[in-house]
């Protein structure tokens, strides 16, 4: 069994910057991809970032230049550093871990707004 535990979420006005953090724990393959996707309310469910365990990284163009994906193996954990937040930016983040199967978090909430 494996669980994800999002923190960091928070309301934060445009221009500023957040970092969430998410704990793996359970039974994860050695080699792993670790990411964040969110949902803002009435839009698709979209990939934010992901980070493969030997640092390989993706991130979806809107958030390019702005954020910044880390992972540390040793403690199963993956951070997501947003700087230059946008309104837009407001939704529910969601850690995931694709080890064998898919996991996912329950999820962190992130409002940018004035």
């Amino acid at each position: 069994q494996v669980q994800l535990v999002e923190s960091g979420g928070g309301l934060v006005q445009p221009g500023g910057s957040l970092r969430l953090s998410c704990v793996a724990s359970g039974n994860i393959f050695r080699f792993n991809v670790m990411g964040w996707y969110r949902q803002a309310p009435g839009k698709e469910h979209e990939l934010v970032a992901t980070i493969s365990s030997n640092g390989y990284t993706n991130y979806a163009d809107s958030v390019k230049g702005r954020f910044t994906i880390s992972r540390d193996n040793a403690k199963n954990t993956v951070y997501l550093q947003m700087n230059s937040l946008k309104p837009e930016d407001t939704a529910l983040y969601y850690c995931n871990l694709k080890s064998g199967l898919n996991y996912w978090g329950k999820g962190t909430l992130v409002t940018v707004s004035t």
